[in-house]
């Protein structure tokens, strides 16, 4: 069974920089997306960021890019979420997925779900 392990979250001020990390077991995950998906309250979940296998290949949600970084060590079947930059508006509970494929950007396309880290910027 898949089990993924969301941490690093926390209460910073805006500006300040967090890294989330994402840690899977359970099964072998070559050839696989893995992605960042936020749900702030009232709010349905987006997709945050998206990076392929090789990681090669990045997605950024137009709400981050230029100050959220995608990574993953494949040896350690772990991804992580470098938030610099940070604003109240990015305050959500931050959930990692892994993919049915390599590449998607729908959260559809994405399952095994972690339980969610909350990421909470005050002004």
């Amino acid at each position: 069974q898949v089990q993924l392990v969301e941490s690093g979250g926390g209460l910073v001020q805006a500006g300040a920089s967090l890294r989330l990390s994402c840690a899977a077991s359970g099964r072998t995950f070559s050839s696989i997306a893995m992605g960042w998906f936020r749900q702030a309250p009232g709010k349905a979940r987006e997709v945050v960021s998206i990076i392929n296998w090789r990681g090669g290949a990045t997605y950024y949600a137009d709400s981050v890019k230029g100050r959220f970084t995608i990574s993953r060590d494949n040896a350690k079947n772990t991804v992580f979420l470098q938030m610099n930059s940070l604003k109240p508006e990015d305050t959500a509970v931050y959930y990692c997925a892994i993919g049915f494929t390599d590449w998607s950007t729908e959260p559809s396309d994405f399952g095994s779900w972690g339980q969610g880290t909350q990421v909470t910027v005050s002004s």
